[in-house]
């Protein structure tokens, strides 16, 4: 059904994004990506590099009368975030995206669609490929690994960019103009624990919370989603000592960047207590449905009896762990109030544990960087209280607006003449290349646009 998209206008860019749908390419695997842009720039005849972390250069010359333009970088990434829904086969190394029209959307089949940032990836390359636009100098700069840690930013070389102007494309707004992004970082605790024998007199079940909506965790933070770690610690926390109820395991989120939609534990409980615990899970569900429901209508929460494991958690480090992942921040930390968007914000993305070890990560986000690392040292005290290893990384800057930018108002005045509006001006509560790349080349003059895009992060 995929195909149907290239039927869209304008048939240059949509034809490139099917291309893209069939292409896997989850960060740190887009090497078949990096291949097909390499190549798409090399048969149009452009000098075309590849960078040893990756990311890919096309430059295309000026059109003839304006080589004395002003050098424009059209910036996207080639990864996408893999996300599925549990009863979606789907394996992102291998299998294309079953992308399908709905109405006036595209959309993908169970999983995540990979517009995010694909569609900045054709826009990009289908100005490569166009012949009857007149312009300055171009460069595409495509960069690897943005959603899993901006890697190819970081590590984009210096003195390869000529341009001065650079057009971000990974916005999700169309008819909005961003001048300026939320840094960014990774917090993360480790816990140990001891693994103890389970006694046959002990039944055990597979909860799971499912259903919830999830999204990035910087764009749909303030829409008041739940969060599957917190709920699912919230029950274990309450109950624990009720049922005498012992955890085997949890495993919670499976992205930073992305709001946990679900989570599973494995739990054991007195055979006798298992038609109470049953209903005290069904008691749950709609606890969550009556505090939830007009934000996550269809969240979901079960117990099934399940084959009983080898090994429990030792009580005193699972009561820390639920302790923590109730105790620990999360969501809107603070309201930027001079422009109305979350400044200030932490999703706790992922609990798992395994091999005697609890593994507990959040990613913080602000547009000031003093707020992002008190909000860094807050959940560290929360976490060391608890006994764990704090460990930071993947601290990236935001990148502070310009309302005086050249290119804010000659787009501005483009996207007026052309659409009979004013474009709107904002910051985006998410991370942009834009903050890193500008290091690296100090003085560019910067902005990012980009189509709609709801729930980029979501098979919704």
């Amino acid at each position: 059904m995929s195909a149907e998209i290239k039927n869209l206008n304008p048939a240059s860019l949509w034809e490139i994004f099917y291309d893209l749908t069939q292409i896997p390419r989850p960060s740190k695997m887009e090497h078949r990506a990096v291949i097909f842009a390499k190549e798409f720039g090399e048969k149009l005849g452009l000098k075309t590099y590849v960078d040893k972390t990756g990311n890919v250069i096309i430059s295309k010359p000026a059109s003839e009368g304006y080589e004395d333009r002003t050098g424009v970088i059209l910036q996207a990434h080639l990864d996408m975030v893999p996300q599925k829904n549990s009863d979606t086969e789907h394996d992102f190394e291998k299998d294309p995206i079953d992308a399908y029209i709905e109405g006036d959307w595209v959309k993908a089949r169970g999983t995540t669609l990979g517009s995010d940032n694909g569609m900045g990836i054709a826009a990009a390359l289908a100005v490569l490929k166009a012949d009857d636009l007149k312009h300055g100098p171009i460069e595409v700069l495509l960069t690897v690994d943005e959603e899993n840690g901006m890697t190819g930013a970081f590590q984009l070389e210096r003195g390869v960019l000529e341009g001065k102007i650079l057009v971000n494309l990974d916005s999700e707004d169309e008819g909005e103009l961003y001048i300026g992004c939320a840094g960014g970082m990774d917090t993360s605790g480790k816990l140990r624990y001891q693994d103890e024998p389970v006694s046959t007199e002990l039944a055990a079940f597979r909860l799971a919370l499912t259903g919830l909506k999830g999204g990035h965790s910087g764009l749909d933070i303030h829409l008041g989603r739940g969060n599957a770690n917190i709920l699912m610690c919230r029950f274990l926390l309450d109950q624990a000592d009720k049922f005498k109820m012992r955890l085997a395991s949890i495993e919670g989120g499976s992205l930073r960047n992305a709001i946990p939609r679900e989570a599973i534990a494995v739990v054991t409980v007195p055979s006798g207590n298992k038609e109470d615990y049953l209903a005290a899970v069904k008691e749950y569900e709609e606890i969550y449905k009556t505090e939830l429901g007009n934000v996550e209508p269809d969240i979901s929460f079960k117990a099934a009896e399940t084959e009983r494991p080898q090994t429990i958690i030792d009580k005193a480090s699972q009561d820390i762990l639920f302790r923590l992942v109730c105790g620990l921040p999360n969501g809107v930390i603070r309201m930027d109030p001079d422009v109305g968007v979350t400044e200030t914000s932490t999703n706790l993305a992922i609990v798992k544990t395994g091999d005697g070890e609890i593994d507990v990560l959040c990613l913080l986000r602000s547009s000031v960087d003093s707020a992002k690392f008190s909000l860094g040292s807050s959940l560290q005290s929360v976490m060391e209280l608890a006994g764990a290893e704090v460990t930071h990384s993947g601290t990236y800057p935001g990148w502070k607006p310009d309302v005086d930018s050249p290119i804010l108002k000659t787009m501005q005045s483009v996207y007026e003449k052309n659409f009979g509006k004013i474009p709107a001006v904002k910051v985006i509560h998410a991370g942009l290349e834009c903050g890193i790349i500008g290091d690296a080349y100090p003085g560019l003059d910067m902005i990012s646009l980009g189509p709609t895009i709801r729930f980029p992060h979501s098979p919704d």
